[in-house]
């Protein structure tokens, strides 16, 4: 039997890599002679520059950059194998899991270090990116990535205005030419499943700014300022971009890259067609695909959602198996079966500390069955 492993992370808990390693094993505990094909997947969000570089024998390159509270941070982008690629994400560099409560405020968040970070990627000799932009704790449109590429934002008094969310209310003036050049000879690939534009009660102020400690005010007040903001550079640039879906992607940093010729696409089809993923489950007998929590948004263009849409194409069974499941009326119209590693009432805290033991247990149950009806049907 062939089986296709290939969940997202279980966030807090577990790496995607993690979690397809604890099910591996517990899928040979009961099968021993079963083969796998083990892709930890990633839909654009934490964990993606990790599924890319194990999923194409790349490597990590460290480097220093300006975090999402303007300190400065040792992290990395990812290489593919070949090194024909660069993988960043915006988690690992301004981050909402990096902050602590108390310093979640998009007022004073910015996306300054991923600018920094593609700037090392184009020193380091790339020009091609792909740029997860999941899990952000930043809502300044990519005003600090901008900055850190050499556009200039001016004030009312001819001053160069500040790299935070809150410096969006001040500004009056944009100058794109001393955006590095390089930037037009670079391909980017925006790795995203939001859909949200830049502006509007469906945009990313309103969205999502509260998640990152945004208040009701301060939603209304970054919402018209990203409308001013958007409509300078959309002058500069000679396009209409913050009303296209994904422009509202971690704080606008989509409108962003858009700006300076990046392209959106699904982040989980991304990282699946670089993993060859549709061919693993081609050729599987079964699948089994994963994430920290399960309900009905997972449908909507998460890990597992796309990961079903593989498998239905080609009649294989998936199997969800995650750290909580809510809305599994929903789940089971997509998936063969639908479980949680929960297996009796107990804290999140306590979820997460077992999260390991629990995995294991659940797959081990499930395969257990899998065997059994295979063999009372041999």
């Amino acid at each position: 039997m062939q089986i296709t492993i290939c969940p997202d992370s279980f966030k807090g808990s577990l790496s995607a890599k993690e979690v397809s390693n604890i099910m591996a094993e517990a899928c040979s505990r009961v099968m021993p002679n079963a083969t796998f094909e083990i892709k930890p997947m990633a839909d654009g969000g934490e964990g993606t520059v990790d599924a890319l570089v194990y999923s194409t024998n790349g490597e990590f390159i460290y480097k220093e950059v300006t975090n999402a509270i303007g300190k400065r941070i040792k992290t990395y982008y990812g290489t593919d194998g070949n090194r024909k690629t660069a993988y960043l994400e915006v988690a690992n560099i301004a981050g909402l899991t990096q902050l602590q409560d108390h310093e979640k405020n998009p007022f004073n968040t910015t996306t300054y270090g991923l600018g920094e970070m593609i700037k090392h990627a184009l020193d380091d000799g790339f020009n091609e990116l792909v740029i997860g932009l999941g899990g952000s704790a930043t809502n300044d449109g990519g005003l600090g990535l901008l900055q850190a590429l050499g556009v200039k934002f001016f004030d009312d008094e001819g001053g160069q205005v500040g790299k935070f969310g809150k410096d969006l209310l001040n500004i009056k003036r944009v100058d794109f030419t001393g955006l590095d050049q390089r930037i037009s000879q670079t391909k980017i690939y925006i790795a995203s499943d939001v859909e949200q534009p830049l502006c509007g009660k469906n945009g990313a102020s309103f969205v999502f700014g509260p998640q990152k400690g945004a208040t009701v005010e301060q939603v209304k007040i970054l919402d018209h300022a990203l409308e001013r903001y958007a409509t300078l550079i959309e002058k500069q640039v000679g396009k209409q971009l913050k009303d296209i879906p994904g422009a509202g992607a971690a704080g606008g940093l989509g409108f962003a890259l858009m700006s300076i010729g990046g392209v959106i696409t699904s982040g989980a089809k991304l990282v699946s067609d670089v993993m060859n993923l549709e061919k693993s489950i081609k050729n599987s007998q079964l699948v089994i695909t994963g994430e920290g929590k399960s309900d009905e948004q997972t449908l909507f263009g998460k890990v597992p959602s796309y990961v079903a849409t593989l498998a239905n194409k080609y009649e294989v069974p998936v199997i969800l198996i995650s750290g909580s499941v809510d809305g599994t009326k929903k789940l089971r119209e997509k998936f063969t079966a639908v479980f949680s590693i929960v297996n009796r009432p107990m804290k999140l805290a306590e979820a997460i500390e077992l999260s390991e033991q629990l995995l294991f247990n659940q797959v081990e149950n499930v395969m257990k069955l899998i065997k059994t009806m295979k063999q009372s049907n041999a």
